[in-house]
């Protein structure tokens, strides 16, 4: 993802634009996952400034205490520890592992959260997001939206639930498949299929032409475009070739906006 992260972070502010925009007076919560089990910082070298580092840490860290929920799959990302991460504890408004709209600089939060670096681990996509929302598809033994979880108050049953996921492989690690990840993020949201959004940026080998291999073959099929396109009622894929991101962030943040507006919660 090295080539990639800095494309996400310039679309961003496009995209708190679009959303502010579109879904001004909504409220917003923006969690990134844990889509690991790893840690990946040995010693002081990945922090941002290696001044700030505490040597008696378990292991020596950026002057921050590490919890549990720093290494749960699915938890709110708060602390990259890969090589171009943020290397430093994210202070969001209300202590949460998300931001919400009382965030004072919705893009300077998103860039600390979302600055997750590269290198070390291979993520499994749909095994977090089902971590996060506490889906039974993904066994973790504990309730992240619980009282007192990691992800505490992120999950509500009033609230539209958007994935974006931005990945530079095929999506091949994750528990289940297309079917299984439809059902389970419709159970989410009470089986109401006009309540989940997604935008994929990811690989697109395995259609022609392809921004990321336009002189080679056509790869083998990716699953993550069958979910988007064939199974999941409101889902855009993109290639993560493509130079800059924020066309698709507007697109998105434009439907959600129609979705919000019909959206009657249970």
């Amino acid at each position: 993802m090295k080539e990639y992260q800095p494309r996400l972070l310039a679309a961003f502010p496009e995209f708190a634009q679009a959303l502010e925009e579109e879904l001004g007076g909504f409220d917003l919560h923006v969690l990134v996952t844990d889509s690991s089990y790893t840690w990946s910082m040995d010693d002081c070298a990945l922090c941002q400034d290696p001044a700030d580092c505490d040597p008696d840490g378990m292991p020596d860290l950026c002057g921050a205490t590490i919890d549990e929920c720093d290494y749960t799959m699915g938890s709110g990302e708060t602390f990259g520890s890969e090589l171009g991460s943020s290397g430093r504890r994210c202070k969001l408004a209300g202590g949460h592992r998300y931001i919400t709209s009382a965030e004072p600089d919705l893009p300077a939060a998103f860039d600390c959260i979302a600055r997750v670096g590269w290198g070390s681990a291979t993520p499994q996509t749909f095994d977090s997001i089902f971590s996060a929302l506490d889906h039974p598809l993904v066994e973790t033994g504990v309730e992240l939206n619980a009282p007192g979880g990691c992800n505490e108050g992120f999950l509500r049953d009033d609230a539209l639930l958007l994935l974006v996921i931005i990945q530079d492989s095929y999506e091949n690690w994750s528990l289940g498949g297309p079917y299984q990840w439809r059902k389970a993020l419709y159970a989410v949201k009470g089986g109401d299929e006009d309540a989940v959004i997604a935008l994929a940026i990811t690989a697109d080998n395995d259609i022609t032409p392809s921004l990321c291999a336009p002189d080679g073959p056509q790869g083998q099929p990716n699953r993550m475009r069958a979910f988007m396109e064939d199974y999941l009622k409101h889902g855009t894929m993109a290639s993560i070739c493509a130079p800059e991101y924020g066309p698709f962030f507007k697109q998105v943040a434009a439907k959600l906006a129609l979705l919000c507006d019909q959206f009657i919660p249970d």
